[in-house]
């Protein structure tokens, strides 16, 4: 679908000017907008123009929601992204671009159950991109390698999950359980270490000696 078409996708697609403005009445520099029913990405065209015109100030974040897959990529995506990078109109007109940037997210299967537990299905990949987002504020590098404990570093802080027979161990207290002998085949890192794990057989000095702090699983993993 053509960026062109998106206004016949919608037959009241909301007006950029009047979003913008609604935005400079109802938020401020350095605000986090959310629009649960994003559409033709109208609210995110709004912010970044915002954005654009007075780059001194805190730029608006945005977060767009979208249920409908085909939408949200080649509709709410594809506008953003051209507004953000600039394109040419049907008139032909060079439109400049309004800079900033976005991350195109899809919502996968739940992690835990209704009771608070992670679900039997999910895998240590799955969990392992979760924990390292609740621990640091940033996504995992799409390309990291998730074959070791060791899930990544993030400001000088090395991140660790024992989960689902990382280690080859599928027992329930082995592997999953921070011990001396699992600390001593861990990845190394120069650093202080998170560890996420279903539970340790370590003493409070040498986890303070380690610098490791204990996340137990599932109990201390952020559900939202």
């Amino acid at each position: 679908m053509d960026f062109a078409d998106s206004e016949s996708v919608f037959i009241t697609p909301k007006p950029t000017r009047l979003i913008e403005r609604i935005l400079q009445i109802a938020s401020n520099p350095g605000d986090l907008v959310l629009d649960s029913f994003a559409g033709s990405g109208t609210t995110g065209h709004a912010a970044l123009k915002l954005n654009h015109a007075a780059p001194e100030q805190d730029p608006r974040r945005f977060i767009l929601v979208e249920i409908e897959a085909t939408i949200s990529r080649d509709v709410t995506a594809k506008r953003v992204r051209r507004v953000v990078e600039g394109y040419t109109n049907a008139k032909g007109e060079l439109i400049a671009s309004l800079g900033g940037g976005f991350r195109y997210c899809t919502l996968g299967e739940p992690l835990f159950d209704a009771d608070g537990k992670i679900r039997e299905t999910v895998t240590f990949e799955e969990l392992a991109r979760h924990v390292y987002f609740t621990e640091t504020g940033e996504p995992l590098p799409s390309d990291a390698a998730l074959d070791t404990p060791f899930v990544g570093a993030c400001r000088g802080v090395g991140v660790y999950l024992l989960y689902n027979g990382i280690l080859g161990d599928r027992r329930e207290d082995g592997g999953n359980v921070l011990t001396r002998a699992v600390l001593a085949g861990l990845p190394a890192f120069d650093g202080q270490k998170v560890i996420y794990c279903a539970g340790h057989r370590l003493g409070r000095d040498r986890l303070q000696a380690e610098r490791i702090v204990i996340r137990q699983t599932p109990y201390e993993i952020k559900v939202a």
